[in-house]
């Protein structure tokens, strides 16, 4: 007998043809392509931090080559074509001369997964004014804020995002006293910043903060220095922002108080996550791990949902010209479905896909927030970053 491999996303973009567009084909001729790029930078093999870590080269990618996939399953039907094409800069390479050779007058629709400064560099360029951007890489808050773009929309949830589903999570259990943990480099800074922003916003109380200064070294570190360095006024919960890894995790279990450990390790906020179970995602799992021999990362899970919210309003609008595809996916018609429950949506004001975001132990899924109980007049999904009158974004004014 033989066999289809037929997604639910595919099923239901299928039903949504037959019962609402009233087609009564089964294939249709290709009348659009709709041509994507996805541009990278080859990276620094980091040191690592433990043997357990291995580096993935190619995180993202096949995540959106998925997507492409799905995108074409429906376009078997609305006569519609999609193709994507990768763009890996050498490491010593350039991301802007890329840019401008191969990619400028051939693509409308390019995925990023790049830092932020070389996002906003190619965001600005005259010939990308017509361009859409979608970030895949990045979390910083001021890319949807002071420095936000018209022409970029961001996928990935931001720090301000993940530090309020930490915040919601903790004001559900009355852990209201924090114990905030600082790195050394600059992502932790901004990560501690969401986090104090997060604990004013809920009511929280940061009893005290301390920057981690000891050495790296697991050996020195578990025996004495966390110990001694943890001895500080009672609090609830300790809240590490160590976006880098270095060391937050000696942080658990080795304490001076019993107490739970989370933020950038212990208790972790994500787009995706291995556990992730619900709502059909243990089909995507397994989908992108039959296609790549590992799980799906949180770019990997960016790149997919890119992809495919370029197809959803390629679908929906029966369009390929950007302008029409941008105005839908930041309209209210505009809906994604994630395999997180709710279905995913742009904002308008600062181009941030919201999202549900996963709260996540090292095996197990162990709340999705928003949590139940926080509301907001429009969509509890505002309940996490920046709502539109916090926004400093000014593109959408």
């Amino acid at each position: 007998m033989r066999t289809i491999n037929f997604s639910l996303h595919a099923m239901f973009n299928l039903l949504f043809i037959i019962h609402v567009l009233g087609f009564n084909f089964v294939y249709a001729d290709v009348k659009q392509r709709i041509e994507v790029a996805y541009l990278s930078q080859e990276q620094k093999v980091p040191q690592a931090l433990s043997n357990l870590d291995v580096f993935i080269k190619d995180k993202g990618v096949p995540g959106a080559e998925l997507a492409i996939d799905d995108n074409n399953t429906t376009g078997q039907f609305t006569g519609q074509q999609f193709a994507l094409k990768k763009f890996i800069v050498p490491l010593d390479g350039n991301v802007s001369e890329t840019f401008n050779k191969d990619i400028v007058d051939h693509y409308s629709y390019i995925i990023v997964n790049l830092p932020a400064g070389q996002i906003n560099n190619l965001a600005d360029m005259a010939a990308a004014k017509q361009k859409l951007f979608f970030d895949v890489s990045t979390v910083d808050d001021v890319l949807r804020n002071e420095q936000c773009r018209s022409n970029v929309l961001h996928v990935l949830p931001s720090r301000s995002m993940r530090a309020d589903a930490l915040a919601q999570y903790m004001m559900k259990k009355r852990w209201t006293k924090w114990f905030l943990v600082i790195g050394a480099n600059e992502e932790d800074r901004l990560f501690a910043e969401a986090i104090r922003r997060s604990a004013k916003r809920f009511g929280m109380k940061i009893v005290q903060e301390k920057t981690w200064e000891h050495t790296y070294d697991a050996r020195r570190t578990e025996q004495s220095e966390v110990a001694v360095f943890t001895q500080v006024d009672d609090y609830d919960v300790l809240v590490v922002a160590d976006e880098q890894g270095h060391f937050g995790e000696y942080l658990e279990y080795r304490s001076w108080n019993a107490r739970l450990v989370m933020g950038t390790q212990g208790l972790i906020t994500s787009a995706w996550h291995p556990t992730h179970e619900q709502w059909g995602a243990v089909q995507l799992q397994n989908r992108f791990k039959d296609k790549t021999g590992r799980w799906m990362e949180e770019q990997d899970y960016a790149g997919y949902l890119a992809v495919r919210a370029i197809g959803e309003a390629a679908t929906r609008t029966q369009s390929n010209e950007v302008t029409r595809l941008k105005d839908y996916m930041l309209s209210p018609a505009f809906a994604l479905q994630g395999y997180k429950g709710n279905p995913l949506s742009f904002r308008s004001w600062d181009g941030q896909l919201r999202q549900p975001v996963l709260l996540a132990a090292p095996r197990s899924l162990v709340a999705v927030a928003p949590i139940e109980g926080f509301l907001h007049p429009k969509t509890e999904l505002d309940t996490l970053g920046y709502d539109q009158p916090e926004s400093a974004c000014k593109w959408s004014q």
